[in-house]
């Protein structure tokens, strides 16, 4: 890590970037940002821009599941619980019995009654707040070297799933017709998903998740004229807001993902007019 420390001291001589921390917290965002990007694309484009929400308010359930049973690990307990939760959703929603948007916030008002429910014993959700909010200034080497592994993974993943997805949901009887599993073709969707959710929830937290997801991806279709501009443009524009949300947090003394989410949010105000011209 010194080696990685040094390189960032002469790339950025910036006051903001002399602590530990924030150099820790720029690596992630770096690592994070992209991932969740390149997933959002798939969300908006298959019309799931709130089924992230649903996961994301899943991981209280997870971590209060994983207390009642003993799993001293609240990331395997989150990872576990969610990619379940996600698979779930995905099942009930291939039947037909009511709309997605329906089904989704069913589930996502379910996953946080129940962690609430579960956390809250005793008095003791205060320990757990946190998630809530998230903090990516908490972030650690360790968790750094998970996140570098995630991000190729993640990607490779990205791209071999894309078409497949892109046909299902444009024409699901074209895509059996070709030979792709749609439904197994989903749940690995979903699954992925889920895991960078989980693993993106201790530093941008319950409530931010979903936005960080989806407005990249959302202000990157509004410039896009192919999907291969909307992948990209949605990468950029999340790297862009993650530096700067964490830049404007530590010059403004406030939380990083809310500011990250607000970079976000301006940047999707800013396109927004240039989706009518280019459509």
């Amino acid at each position: 890590m010194e080696t990685i420390y040094k390189i960032m001291d002469f790339l950025l001589p910036f006051e903001c970037f002399d602590l530990k921390l924030m150099k820790h917290a720029l690596l992630a965002i770096l690592l994070l940002t992209p991932l969740l990007s390149l997933f959002g694309t798939m969300a908006v484009n298959r019309r799931m821009a709130f089924f992230s929400d649903a996961l994301g308010h899943s991981a209280l359930a997870g971590v209060g599941l994983g207390m009642l049973l003993g799993v001293q690990n609240e990331l395997i307990s989150m990872i576990i619980f969610g990619i379940l939760w996600a698979i779930l959703i995905s099942r009930i929603n291939r039947t037909g019995g009511a709309s997605a948007d329906t089904i989704i916030s069913v589930f996502s008002s379910t996953g946080i009654a129940v962690g609430l429910l579960l956390l809250s014993r005793n008095g003791g959700f205060s320990q757990y707040s946190a998630l809530l909010a998230g903090d990516v200034l908490s972030i650690l080497p360790s968790d750094l070297i998970w996140l570098a592994l995630a991000l190729p993974i993640g990607i490779l993943l990205w791209a071999w799933l894309y078409n497949r997805l892109l046909i299902t949901a444009v024409n699901p009887a074209l895509a059996q017709s070709r030979g792709v599993k749609t439904k197994w073709v989903e749940y690995a969707f979903v699954s992925l998903v889920a895991l960078a959710v989980m693993l993106s929830i201790r530093w941008v937290g319950v409530l931010l998740i979903n936005a960080l997801l989806i407005l990249p991806a959302a202000a990157g279709r509004n410039i896009s004229r192919s999907a291969a501009q909307h992948a990209l443009f949605s990468v950029i524009i999340g790297l862009l807001s993650g530096v700067g949300g964490l830049v404007a947090a530590y010059y403004l003394n406030t939380g990083v993902g809310a500011a990250v989410v607000l970079c976000a949010a301006v940047c999707y105000a800013v396109t927004l007019p240039f989706r009518s011209r280019i459509k």
